[in-house]
């Protein structure tokens, strides 16, 4: 069983790929590349703007914290110059942490300068290669439609092809059944010049053919009685004729006698 399930497996992707492969066409195959790559090419720029968004809010931060550390040094000068020195040592803890941060902000913002640079060169790139794909898929396409049409005029002028051997058939069908209709009707004519077929119009209502051989047969008795009483009645005359002159003749010779 796993062997013939593998089998009607490879049979069945067979089928699908040698209909897939008809159903293919180059060119829209190419555009919906194209469209795909373009796809792509969008995703890099909505990229390069989300991290250029993400710097841009950092930077925002960065410009807060140093504004920040800049109004605590300067709480941390003004508490010294009173005597409050607790109150200028938790402004100066602020002012670190503060820094701090904003020593982490700088280094965050450098990594997204970086990946930038990278985003906008991968799309110079990638946009650079999907120029040269455009062009060649237009040559492409216009080299596929020339060969198309090169194809179809070349079938059309051989007879070869699809459309070409299914109007072969037709016509060949229609000869076919024209030689048959012809031998057909000479069939008929010779056998209506032999004398196989019947004029139908000569059969009464409601008879067939057992009929119309009855009815031949009773005419063929009525003329044979018919010629029996012929021959009956002319061999009779005949006889009396023949009888009648015996008679006469003995009469004229004893006449001459006389």
């Amino acid at each position: 069983m796993p062997g013939l399930a593998g089998r009607m497996s490879t049979v069945v992707k067979a089928k699908i790929s040698k209909l897939l492969d008809r159903a293919e066409d180059p060119a829209e195959t190419l555009d919906y590349s194209y469209e795909k790559q373009l796809e792509m090419l969008q995703n890099v720029k909505k990229g390069i703007a989300d991290v250029v968004t993400a710097k841009k809010r950092l930077q925002m931060q960065e410009g807060t914290l140093q504004q920040q550390v800049v109004k605590l040094d300067t709480q941390a000068r003004q508490a010294m110059s009173v005597g409050q020195e607790d109150l200028a040592r938790a402004a100066l803890s602020r002012k670190q942490v503060a820094q701090e941060s904003l020593q982490g902000l700088d280094q965050q913002v450098a990594e997204l300068e970086t990946q930038q640079e990278k985003l906008i060169d991968n799309e110079q790139k990638l946009r650079a290669k999907l120029e040269a794909f455009r062009t060649k898929k237009e040559v492409i396409k216009a080299q596929y439609s020339a060969a198309e049409a090169q194809v179809h005029i070349s079938e059309a002028a051989t007879g070869v092809g699809e459309q070409m051997a299914d109007v072969g058939l037709a016509m060949q069908r229609a000869q076919d059944k024209t030689e048959n209709m012809r031998a057909r009707a000479s069939a008929v004519e010779e056998l209506e010049k032999a004398g196989t077929f019947d004029d139908v119009t000569q059969l009464g209502p409601g008879q067939d053919d057992i009929d119309r051989q009855l009815a031949q047969l009773s005419d063929k008795s009525a003329v044979d009685d018919e010629m029996a009483k012929l021959k009956a009645e002319l061999g009779s005359g005949q006889a009396k004729g023949e009888l009648g002159g015996g008679e006469s003749q003995p009469a004229k010779q004893g006449g001459a006698g006389a």
